[in-house]
């Protein structure tokens, strides 16, 4: 009864889903690839029996490619199919496929839709990844005895709260999983309470992720080219950026080094490189330099897929989405390349791991960006703080592994029995 409530509502979402999609897809247009398949309806013929992963945004998108590199280890014959729900996270996961492989939207959660997802599919484990837990997806895969789990689970007090006040629709569909694998023991309570079965506790699958070493190479040498120090802004993400452009044109911190923003998402490049130069600073594309950057007051990380570089090149980095209520983004990915992080008030998307970085001395805790900007440029000053923040963040990251291992044996497991 309450399933059919739920799945009458979200037919009835349906023609406000695809206005929202088609105004999203006027400024980034992958939204409007293969629409068709938000609804179930899929072109392309598919082999039954893939591993079924879905990874619903960008952040998701890199952990599942750990995960599917240790499952390729274990087996190279493996067949992968990707579902996601964001034009980014569908663009980084193209990346991954290798032939016999399949990519594809996941349908929006009404019955109809998810049951020709899994006619068409027919997959032998599904992998969520992280938080994605859908009523009619779960309730679905139950009925076909196709085992779902939930991978690399995190669940913040926030979001179990609000699961807590939809117990009636959340418990069901988290007790329905055939397993969930927690990064923390915080999460696995928190999960628990939730209604899942929590059946390990594996560790973050990020921390199991190598830098690409060209890249981080070649940031390593501009920045030894650089004649001040370079303090990034991380995946910045919106608001952020116009706090941090206000701090730094009042602050005194201009000359003493050079700027690096690098916002989270693609399509907020240009708007970026503007608030830059409305607030008075020049500006420089990554995507206009040759073979070195160009001089400018501020850069801007303006492509995909060089996480690795900017952090060689980045002395210092703030963490984006962590000085607005947002989370904070991946800390992780900065630690293995061994850059030390400020990070804000606000890192409940990591929260254990953000706790752990700061004990270890890889990271610094600040209230406001005002702070972070100031602790940026002292430590970036400071080399011998700075180079033990640097070996901090680089144990930091190494002691931290086995997640994907822990992970890729679960899920063949599963799929055995």
């Amino acid at each position: 009864m309450i399933r059919s409530l739920y799945s009458l509502l979200a037919i009835g979402a349906q023609p406000f889903l695809r206005r929202k999609l088609m105004r999203r897809g006027a400024a980034e247009p992958g939204y409007l690839l293969a629409v068709a398949e938000r609804f179930g309806e899929y072109a392309a013929p598919a082999e039954p029996g893939a591993i079924w992963i879905h990874a619903v945004s960008l952040g998701e998108t890199r952990a599942a490619a750990i995960l599917v590199g240790r499952l390729r280890k274990l087996r190279p014959g493996v067949r992968i199919l990707l579902t996601h729900g964001t034009a980014t996270g569908r663009a980084e996961g193209e990346r991954l496929l290798r032939e016999g492989d399949m990519q594809a939207w996941l349908p929006w959660d009404t019955r109809k839709a998810v049951q020709r997802f899994l006619n068409h599919f027919q997959p032998s484990v599904g992998i969520l990844m992280e938080t994605e837990v859908w009523p009619n997806l779960v309730a679905e895969c139950k009925e076909r005895d196709v085992p779902l789990v939930l991978a690399n689970a995190r669940l913040s007090d926030k979001s179990l709260a609000q699961a807590k006040r939809l117990t009636w629709l959340s418990r069901p569909a988290y007790a329905a999983l055939a397993a969930v694998w927690a990064q923390t023991e915080g999460d696995a309570l928190r999960l628990a309470q939730a209604g899942a079965t929590v059946k390990g506790v594996f560790g973050n699958l990020k921390f199991d992720a190598q830098p690409d070493a060209p890249q981080l190479e070649q940031g390593r040498t501009w920045r030894a080219a650089s004649h001040a120090p370079v303090i990034m802004f991380a995946s910045s993400r919106e608001g952020e950026e116009a706090e941090f452009f206000r701090v730094l044109r009042a602050s005194s911190a201009k000359p003493q080094a050079r700027w690096l923003v690098v916002p989270r998402h693609p399509q907020r490049f240009d708007e970026v490189a503007s608030l830059a130069v409305q607030h008075g600073f020049s500006v420089s594309r990554r995507s206009q330099w040759g073979m070195q950057p160009e001089p400018a007051d501020v850069w801007i990380g303006d492509s995909m897929g060089e996480m690795a570089l900017y952090y060689g090149m980045a002395d210092i980095a703030l963490l984006g989405g962590s000085f607005a209520q947002l989370g904070g983004q991946n800390l992780i990915e900065a630690a293995a390349c061994g850059c030390p992080i400020v990070m804000g008030p606000h890192t409940f998307n990591f929260a254990e791991a953000a706790q752990l970085a700061q004990e270890a001395g890889a990271a610094l805790r600040v209230e406001t960006m005002e702070e972070g900007v100031r602790s940026a440029v002292a430590l970036a000053g400071d080399a011998t703080r700075r180079d033990a923040a640097v070996q901090a963040a680089s144990t930091f990251a190494g002691a931290h592994r086995g997640a994907a291992q822990k992970t890729a044996e679960a899920v063949f497991s599963l799929i055995a029995r």
